[in-house]
């Protein structure tokens, strides 16, 4: 791994394991969308974790189209943070989990939100799984870094 593709994996994992809320935007019905989702991830950040109730907007959007757009940033609500905060974008197909594959990943879900566990075992939740093709992280301003996520 060279020392710039070094450098922007530390960025990246050091963002996701600082923030647990990210904005999720998805299309759907001719017409973008975004909602605030709780994440986690496996790791090595190749795939991110959200749950939602089957009966919302992403859910159909998400079902409709397969891909979607994670949003997380650290952003503090300051004037400042238009030149300091950064923000990463993970891109790529979405897919519900099931069976084992979905208790061993809801465990790395409440290991990070132990207080949806009521809200992950209802039947009317989804836990879907972003497999991540690739992450754009901007940071001072202007800063665009991208990295591949090998498979």
């Amino acid at each position: 791994m060279r020392e710039k593709e070094r450098e922007i994996v530390k960025a990246v994992g050091a963002l996701l394991e600082s923030q647990r809320v990210g904005v999720l935007g998805t299309f759907g019905s001719g017409s973008p969308y975004c909602s605030l989702v709780g994440f986690s991830f496996e790791p090595g950040y190749g795939r991110l974790f959200f749950a939602t109730t089957r009966a919302t907007r992403k859910y159909a959007n998400l079902s409709e189209t397969h891909r979607v757009a994670l949003l997380v940033d650290n952003r503090n609500n300051r004037e400042e943070d238009l030149h300091e905060a950064s923000a990463l974008t993970a891109v790529g197909p979405v897919r519900e989990l099931t069976g084992t594959e979905r208790d061993r990943a809801g465990q790395v879900h409440l290991g990070r939100h132990p207080s949806l566990r009521e809200f992950l075992e209802s039947p009317t939740t989804a836990l879907l799984a972003l497999d991540v093709e690739r992450y754009f992280l901007v940071r001072r301003f202007q800063e665009v870094l991208v990295l591949e996520v090998k498979r």
